[in-house]
């Protein structure tokens, strides 16, 4: 069956590695800090101004000091720091974060990703997003194959405006783990219980298929 989005975490957090500095965008990619490896030391980063983020806190336990970016509270761990905007965004901007986890509403077959806006409706603007894309070197999303309405959000070319151009290097959904190559989507690992079939009808864009495809590892 496919993934809800503690289980495309739960898969996200596969990819994180000992010592690695973080940054979790609004969304699915805020639960991954939940499920990190407990044998492994991670500083997640916040771009309003926290390295060190913790899993969310227990009912009862919130500080509503102490907020991600996505204005949720959070926990922090020994050795917390908490800093100005212009702090954080100097280490984004200067390649100082190992990893950047981020949610898409469309990706195309080159890496694009459109996370921001959808025309006609109402928007706080982008955010942290166009810094993380443009100063990342490791990027991965976190999203639903597709829409509502069944259509697929992993597309040749995004219809919505983009926040960054070709930077996309792996997309994890609730049907797959996909990474971006030169000639398309390739699948690695499809969902437990869907076919390579299924994924298949799932996508628009250019899919690749080497070999027998495992199922995901949660």
């Amino acid at each position: 069956m496919a993934l809800d989005k503690i289980g495309i975490a739960k898969r996200i957090a596969k990819e994180v590695q000992d010592g690695y500095y973080v940054n979790l965008g609004i969304g699915i990619p805020t639960l991954v800090a939940n499920y990190v490896r407990d044998d492994i030391e991670v500083e997640f980063q916040s771009e309003n101004g926290v390295l060190g983020m913790g899993p969310f806190p227990f009912d009862g336990e919130e500080d509503a000091d102490i907020i991600n970016a996505g204005k949720q509270t959070i926990t922090t761990l020994p050795g917390a720091s908490f800093f100005d905007s212009a702090m954080s965004f100097s280490m984004i901007r200067g390649k100082h974060v190992d990893l950047t986890i981020l949610g898409a509403m469309e990706v195309s077959e080159n890496g694009d990703i459109a996370n921001w806006k959808i025309p006609g409706k109402m928007v706080k603007g982008m955010g942290g997003a166009m810094d993380l894309v443009a100063s990342a070197e490791n990027i991965i999303v976190a999203m639903m194959h597709t829409n509502k309405a069944g259509e697929s959000k992993i597309l040749k070319r995004c219809s919505l405006p983009l926040t960054g151009v070709g930077c996309v290097k792996k997309i994890v959904t609730n049907l797959a783990v996909l990474e971006v190559t030169d000639k398309g989507f390739k699948l690695l690992e499809r969902a437990p219980g869907i076919s390579v079939e299924d994924i298949k009808k799932a996508t628009e864009g250019t899919l690749i298929i080497e070999g027998d495809i495992p199922e995901m590892s949660i």
